[in-house]
């Protein structure tokens, strides 16, 4: 038997008889390119930061003072030098009776008496007016000397009452707390010899510092010799400016501790002297310039009133003028010390209060009574003596 052809057209494949196809291929890999690369642009390519730079964080809770933790008027924190000046002219705002009131009697009673005192004896010999020197008889001088002493005294003792009245205010204000005058005055009369007691002695080293000074500068050039009096007294001179400086630093908060702390005069005078011994530049500073900001706006407000005074007495050879002068001027003295008073002592009262928060942890004090309440105010006075703590 034979096999019969293939038919026509295909070709054998895999084995005799059927179509055979050319095996599969691909195309050839090329050479590898690398992908296109940007332009440096000064940035780090993007992802995480490198090890060793922690993220970003925001500090814990409690890490900053609540904001509710401000009964009164400062935050129960230590204070930055906006607090402190606005926690000042705060507590005025609050309890205007208590200071503009009662600085505005105070210093009027006193400016009248003050004015009484440096004319009285003037006038009852009459001889307030336009006069020579020739014209004042001795007993004329001494009594206008002691006239000026009177008022002098007049004026400070009123300065130690207003000083002690408004730190007692400050007090209750950092609670949120208000008083009355007359409640100002049942906490601070029992302190007023202290304070009296406290100024005599700061007055007595203040003599006794510029007094020492000026005797060995007089010595010098008594002695003939005006060149060494010169090149010595110019040093004397520095140092006594530092020495006054530092004791009106370190005397800053005596006041404060024999009215808030119920402390005599010695133990409120070692008692500033320890509060200030670590923040003494701190100190200083504050001071300077409130006292700055405060002499610029009492200058500002008393120039009308001298400027009007001088033109009244000007080519007057009577009393009268003179007597109308320096009363206007007085009144332009008067509204000054009623603007800028509160405003001092404020400042001193809270730089103490920052400092003791600072030193011994006090604004946890505070916050204690602080929790109490305004109805608790006179709990919260406690809070400020030493032994409380």
């Amino acid at each position: 038997m034979t096999t019969p052809p293939p038919g026509p057209g295909w070709p054998p494949y895999g084995w005799p008889g059927q179509p055979q196809f050319p095996p599969p291929s691909y195309p050839q890999a090329g050479p590898y390119v690398a992908p296109p690369r940007y332009p440096p642009s000064g940035y780090p390519p993007p992802g995480y930061p490198p090890p060793g730079y922690p993220p970003p964080s925001y500090p814990p809770p409690g890490f900053l003072p609540p904001v509710g933790l401000k009964p009164g008027i400062i935050p129960l924190r230590p204070l930055s030098l906006s607090d402190i000046f606005n926690g000042a002219v705060g507590y005025i705002r609050t309890n205007p009776k208590a200071t503009l009131g009662l600085t505005a009697v105070v210093v009027i009673i006193t400016q009248i008496l003050a004015l009484l005192l440096q004319l009285g004896p003037l006038a009852y010999a009459g001889r307030v007016g336009a006069q020579t020197g020739d014209e004042l008889s001795t007993p004329m001088l001494i009594g206008s000397a002691a006239s000026t002493i009177a008022g002098g005294i007049a004026t400070a003792l009123s300065a130690i009452l207003l000083s002690g009245m408004l730190t007692v205010v400050v007090g209750r204000a950092v609670f949120g707390s208000t008083i009355t005058v007359g409640e100002a005055w049942q906490r601070v009369r029992g302190r007023l010899l202290a304070l009296i007691g406290l100024s005599a002695l700061e007055v007595v080293a203040a003599v006794v510092v510029i007094g020492a000074v000026i005797l060995a500068i007089l010595g010098i050039s008594v002695a003939g010799n005006t060149v060494a009096a010169v090149l010595v007294g110019i040093p004397l001179v520095l140092m006594m400016i530092a020495v006054l400086l530092y004791l009106y630093t370190a005397l800053a908060f005596a006041p404060v501790a024999i009215v808030l702390e119920r402390k005599s005069v010695m133990e409120a005078i070692n008692r500033s002297f320890g509060l200030v011994r670590n923040h003494f530049w701190r100190v200083l500073g504050i001071r300077l310039l409130a006292s700055l900001v405060a002499g610029l706006v009492a200058g500002a407000v008393a120039v009308p009133f001298s400027i009007a005074g001088q033109l009244t007495a000007l080519g007057a050879d009577t009393s009268g003028p003179f007597i109308a002068a320096t009363a206007i001027a007085a009144v332009g003295g008067a509204i000054g010390q009623i603007v800028t008073a509160p405003f001092n002592a404020g400042v001193v009262v809270l730089l103490y209060t920052d400092i003791r928060i600072r030193a011994e942890a006090f604004d946890l004090v505070l916050q204690t009574g602080a929790a109490r309440g305004p109805a608790e105010a006179d709990a919260g006075d406690a809070l400020w003596l030493t032994a409380a703590r």
